[in-house]
């Protein structure tokens, strides 16, 4: 394929977790992938490992938003809007409001940056793909998390709005909303770098989804015929039937039961 007809995604968040996953399942299905994060050191590394650009951005800051356009170029085919994070596990009472203001900021606001920004790029192909990481929180709520509910349910708010102002044209929009991921950072960005607490999320849950899993899921939607739009893709790890209820201890048999009971067969 030539540099003029190679695709172009753009990942934001792509420092880590869903984001950087998300940048090598593209790439290895052979876009050229934009890789948005703040850390500079480590968007390089790994624009450099899969052959991508790395562009500084904070999804915060208008500015910041409106160069990562200009280095996309005027052509953008999928744009995954992956920036996003949990701060605090207060109750509402109790809760500081500036952790939710941060929180809407990053999750529903930067959503909504990049995509005004890179819309005449994508509007600029015959056929381009939104997707938004979004998470099971958009879909309930839970003691704990109002500040991060609140933020992923307007997150999810902002997708279906997307999808119905966006009708008619050949733009196709996608919510994926993943549940128990267990990814380097999430938890304990959370509390705050408390690492006890956060390796409390995962204790004893049998095979949480991974960053991988969730970037397959980001690449097979990208894959589907430019006709077929997924509007809503959740998904859980078989741990987990709900929110609230989360199943702790073992599920599956380890690799040699398995491997053994496969040669039985």
């Amino acid at each position: 394929m030539s540099s003029s007809d190679q695709r172009t995604a753009v990942v934001t968040g792509t420092s880590s977790g869903i984001g950087a996953a998300t940048a090598r399942a593209l790439a290895a299905d052979g876009f050229r992938v934009v890789c948005a994060a703040r850390r500079t050191e480590r968007i390089e590394e790994l624009a450099g490992e899969i052959g991508g650009v790395a562009v500084r951005c904070d999804v915060t800051d208008a500015a910041s938003v409106a160069a990562l356009a200009v280095a996309a170029g005027p052509g953008v085919d999928v744009l995954v809007n992956n920036a996003g994070g949990a701060y605090g596990s207060d109750r509402a009472e109790t809760a500081d409001v500036n952790d939710w203001q941060r929180m809407y900021e990053v999750n529903v606001l930067g959503v909504l940056r990049v995509t005004q920004a890179l819309l005449p790029a994508l509007r600029s192909r015959p056929a381009a793909l939104i997707v938004n990481i979004g998470s099971t929180a958009g879909r309930v709520t839970y003691p704990g998390g109002g500040g991060y509910t609140a933020a992923k349910h307007g997150a999810h708010a902002l997708t279906q709005t997307l999808r119905q102002e966006l009708v008619g044209e050949p733009i196709r929009v996608t919510d994926i909303a993943p549940g128990m991921v267990r990814t380097d950072e999430f938890a304990l960005v959370r509390f705050d770098g408390d690492r006890a607490k956060a390796d409390a999320v995962y204790a004893d849950v049998d095979s949480p989804l991974s960053a991988d899993d969730v970037a397959e899921a980001v690449r097979w939607v990208a894959a589907l015929p430019r006709h077929v739009n997924v509007d809503d893709l959740v998904i859980r790890p078989v741990a987990q039937a709900a929110q609230h209820l989360l199943h702790r201890g073992a599920i599956f048999d380890d690799g040699a039961e398995r491997a053994e009971g496969l040669e039985k067969r």
